[in-house]
């Protein structure tokens, strides 16, 4: 139940040989290789993606404290008392 030995491996091998042929192992690996590569590069972006974490909105950029702007006591407007 460990794992496979030498005797294990030449029949996958064999087997291998007897379904695909021995013309087409060469492609088969070259294509497994591809799909591996693309697959590793597609992990890598989504780690990326990941890592940027869009779900958080960005923080804006600091802003200097300016004072509230003082505004000058308007006059009263004048009583006509004189009804």
């Amino acid at each position: 139940m460990g794992a496979m030995s030498p005797t294990h491996w030449l029949i996958v091998i064999g087997v291998l040989v007897l379904l695909f042929g021995a013309k087409k192992l060469p492609d088969l690996a070259r294509s497994v290789g591809q799909s591996t590569r693309l697959f590793k590069g597609e992990m890598r972006g989504l780690k990326n993606d990941e890592q940027a974490d869009p779900t958080t909105p960005p923080t804006p950029p600091a802003r200097e404290a300016t004072p509230a702007p003082v505004v000058a006591d308007a006059p009263a407007p004048a009583r006509n008392d004189a009804a």
